[in-house]
């Protein structure tokens, strides 16, 4: 699939059929992540795979919008290392990126997911932390639960030339 077709086709799935996804899946949309644009090339992203079902069931019990998780048969979660953090507060920017670019690949090979979010909610980081225990200088940032979709999602056109602005406002 070519990238526009990828990001035109993109869709948040949170139902998943039962089938596992493999190691090589993982470990690539993983690396597409990696690859995502990082101010002053500071990469501050960790990445947690999550297999266990009762982990993946106890993350979909703390967070309202989380319900996708106990539905996957894997999950990734993305974190910021602030002691990577050279320009201030950009870990933010550099984790989306490398969000997006999972969501985009894991498309792309055929799966689902949805991101969802967790910093900068207090509540959700505390939620995550209590669950997966990590040093306090990593943030846990979002969560993409992964699987073979089961559902399908009417593609829609989301251009709106109306939100376009030349030389001015």
């Amino acid at each position: 699939m070519n990238l526009l077709k990828a990001i035109h086709t993109r869709h948040s799935i949170r139902f998943f059929t039962a089938e596992p996804v493999d190691d090589q899946r993982i470990e690539d949309i993983i690396a597409a992540g990696m690859m995502a644009c990082s101010a002053g090339n500071e990469r501050p992203w960790h990445f947690i795979v999550i297999r266990q079902r009762k982990t993946l069931q106890a993350i979909s019990r703390s967070h309202l919008y989380a319900t996708a998780v106990k539905r996957a048969p894997v999950a990734i979660l993305v974190c910021g290392d602030l002691t990577q953090d050279k320009y201030d507060g950009y870990w933010v920017q550099d984790c989306a990126a490398a969000t997006q670019n999972m969501l985009l690949l894991a498309h792309n090979l055929g799966l689902g997911s949805v991101w969802i979010g967790l910093h900068p909610r207090s509540q959700r980081v505390a939620d995550i932390r209590a669950i997966i225990p990590l040093p306090e200088h990593i943030v846990p940032f979002s969560i993409l639960p992964l699987g073979y979709p089961a559902e399908v999602k009417i593609n829609e056109n989301r251009f709106n030339h109306g939100r376009i602005h030349y030389e001015k406002w």
